[in-house]
This record gives structure tokens, C-alpha cells and sequence, in this order.
């Protein structure tokens, strides 16, 4: 065993420092790829900021809501799930409607930002489906994990930021997703926690990952080790989230907040947007060199930008740049 260990040491510190090398090369070409999407993906119709959030219907196509904001709010995306019977709890059915929904958000270059919500009162999501998992063969299990893992990283993987607004329980897998998206914004009713050890088994979407470079190992050891759950003021303090807000009466003060943060970043330079959330991603796993150099990659590619222009432009003028995300 000792032998075996010595060697898998030995092999990985000779690969990391090709790996970090091979990394700052691909992220020239994946910064390349960022902005170069189609240049108009219709959304459809979707209803305005006003238009209610709350939905009773559990039926398949209704598991997700998918809404994209307009008039000023346009390119704010709100993915609402809709599981009420069942809780939010991540079935088959809605990784598939998350895959469809995640996978149009890439392609689609109005997108400016997404919040990932409930539109269910008092429960984010309360982690996976043990009434569909108890009826899946033992065969069947592992690749379900694999698919909902495959999701929640996609899911940190869009180019655009990314905003969890917790109004409510997120368990299990339901924090993995949140863990997975750039920000976290919680009520301070909100329960968080992975607590998967209560069930014999570990996160399986991203959670023994995620967690500790959120909040550090240590803390993240306990809250897995012990199940532990915490509201969003805790949360808060641990740095498991950005900001914990006030519950209102209707249960929706998080998502309120996450649409003011969407706002914020609105009138930003979207390709720049895009290019900072690649760096930081893409840096933050390397050492400092490497991430200079990722960072390095990343500005070149703001550099022959239309947007530039105009910010530079609109700075001399002392007016309000109109960025297009060219």
C-alpha cells in the first residue's frame, strides 16, 4: 500500500506543473470562445418583474420556470423551480429541464445574468428525490449522480454570473446547486446544510469540493462531518454566503435582493463580465503565475471590443455607456 501511494505522490508532482502550463494555453483559446456565440437566440415572450413568481402546478413541463426579464431588466434570466409536492427535490426530470434551460443560456448573447430561485414558499430545494431514488435499481443510482453532478457543473460553468437566491431549505443537493453558482444570497430563515452523512453517503454533486473553497476546509469538515445545518445569518458569518437578508412576508426577500445585485451588474460590459468571471474561475485553482497569464489571456480579449471603444468614449463624454456585447 505504501508502495502505491509513494508512486501516486511521485506521478502527481511531476504532472502538476504540466498541467498548470497546459492550462494557460487552453484558457487563451477558451477566452476566445466566451463571447463567440450566435448573435440573436430568441427568448419568446416572458413576463415582466412584476409578474407573480408563485406557481401550484407540478406538472412535468412546469418543474421549471424559465423567465426572461425585459424593458430595463432585459438580459436578467430567473430560473424558478417548481416542485411544490415534492419539495424542489432534484428528480429525473428536472436535471433534464435544467440541462434544456442551461444549455440555451449559453447560446444565447443577450443573457447578461441568471438567478436561480425557487417559486416554492419556505424551501430552496431539499437536496434529491428519495422517493424516485428508492424506487431506482442499484444500477441505475450511480449514473443519475453522475448526470446531476454533470448539471450543477455546467451550471458553474455558464460564462454569465450566476446568483442563488435562497429564500428557503436548501439541502443536500440543493446547496451543491447554490454552491455552484458564482454568488449566494440568503434569507435569514434560510436552513443550509450538506447532509448527506445522516443518509450513510457523502455530497455526490460537487459539495466535498465546493464547500471547503468557499469556507475553508476546516469548517467545511465539520458541517459535512456532522450534517449540520445553518440558517442564513450563520451562513453569513461562515462566508457560505454573500448576503443575508431579512425574510418579508412573502417569503421572497432573497430573490428580491439577487434581482438588485442582477441589476447592478446589468449596465456592465457584458464581454468583460464574462472575461473576469473566466479569470477568476480559471485562476483562482493555479498558482499566481499561471493566473497572471490567464489573466493575461482574458484582457486580450476585451482589447478589440466595440464595448471598449464605447467606454472609453462615453468616459470622455461624461454620459452613460450603452454596451452591446460586441
Amino acid at each position: 500500500m505504501a508502495v502505491v501511494v509513494g508512486r501516486f505522490a511521485f506521478w502527481r508532482a511531476c504532472r502538476v506543473h504540466a498541467v498548470d502550463v497546459d492550462r494557460a494555453c487552453r484558457v487563451t483559446y477558451l477566452c476566445s470562445r466566451q463571447h463567440v456565440v450566435p448573435d440573436k437566440v430568441s427568448p419568446g415572450p416572458g413576463p415582466s418583474v412584476a409578474a407573480a413568481r408563485r406557481y401550484s402546478s407540478d406538472s412535468a413541463k412546469e418543474e421549471l420556470r424559465v423567465r426572461f426579464l425585459d424593458g430595463e431588466d432585459a438580459g436578467i434570466v430567473v430560473l424558478g423551480i417548481n416542485r411544490p409536492k415534492a419539495k424542489n427535490s432534484i428528480s429525473k426530470n428536472l436535471v433534464k429541464l435544467m440541462f434544456e434551460a442551461v444549455e440555451n443560456i449559453k447560446k444565447n448573447n443577450k443573457v447578461r445574468s441568471v438567478i436561480l430561485s425557487s417559486l416554492v414558499p419556505g424551501v430552496f430545494c431539499a437536496g434529491a428525490d428519495l422517493k424516485e431514488r428508492a424506487k431506482m435499481h442499484q444500477s441505475e443510482v450511480g449514473p443519475f449522480v453522475a448526470k446531476a453532478r454533470t448539471l450543477i457543473t455546467e451550471l458553474g460553468n455558464l460564462p454569465v454570473p450566476t446568483i442563488a437566491a435562497i429564500d428557503g431549505a436548501a439541502l443536500g443537493g440543493g446547496l451543491e446547486m447554490a454552491l455552484a453558482c458564482d454568488i449566494r444570497i440568503a434569507s435569514d430563515t434560510a436552513k443550509m446544510g450538506l447532509v448527506e452523512t445522516k443518509l450513510a453517503i457523502i455530497p455526490g454533486a460537487g459539495g466535498t469540493q465546493r464547500l471547503p473553497r468557499v469556507i475553508g476546509v476546516s469548517l467545511a469538515k465539520e458541517l459535512i462531518f456532522a450534517a449540520k445545518v445553518v440558517d442564513g445569518k450563520e451562513a453569513r458569518g461562515l462566508g457560505l454566503v454573500n448576503h443575508s437578508v431579512e425574510q418579508n412576508d412573502s417569503g421572497d426577500a432573497a430573490y428580491l435582493r439577487a434581482l438588485e445585485l442582477a441589476r447592478e451588474i446589468n449596465p456592465q460590459g457584458p464581454i468583460a463580465v464574462r472575461m473576469a468571471k473566466l479569470a477568476i474561475n480559471q485562476g483562482i485553482e493555479v498558482d499566481l503565475s499561471t493566473g497572471l497569464a490567464i489573466e493575461e489571456a482574458c484582457y486580450a480579449q476585451v482589447i478589440p471590443t466595440k464595448d471598449r471603444l464605447e467606454g472609453l468614449a462615453a468616459f470622455k463624454e461624461k454620459r452613460t455607456p450603452h454596451y452591446r456585447g460586441e
